[in-house]
């Protein structure tokens, strides 16, 4: 998937931890903060709903495999797999800025 500032994938900025469990680096971009949120948030929405990889991925008419890679922080999702899965979930999985700053201020980092 091409990225418009050429970050790398969020698993990459890890300093501590294990993804979604994780410190990231001081230099980490915000899109590596976006992609930890909703991370946690799709992970908490599967156990939620009861969905499985193979489930959600049906329901949602996604790869399973895309969503295992979401969840495990080695891609962000386009705009089309982001808003199939909000759908099949009937959740908001797109963090928004507020939760972003959240995130990165737990970890002593500013996103502006």
């Amino acid at each position: 998937m091409p990225r418009s500032s050429n970050d790398k994938n969020p698993l990459s900025y890890i300093r501590s931890g294990t993804w979604p469990h994780v410190q990231l680096a001081s230099d980490a971009p915000v899109s590596a903060y976006c992609g930890l949120v909703l991370a946690r948030d799709l992970a908490t929405m599967m156990t939620t709903t009861g969905h499985s990889l193979r489930t959600l991925g049906e329901r949602a008419g996604v790869a399973h495999s895309t969503i295992a890679r979401i969840l495990g922080g080695e891609v962000l999702p386009d705009i089309g797999t982001l808003a199939r899965l909000e759908d099949a979930l009937d959740h908001q999985l797109w963090p928004g800025p507020k939760a972003l700053r959240a995130e990165a201020a737990q970890h002593g980092r500013t996103t502006t």
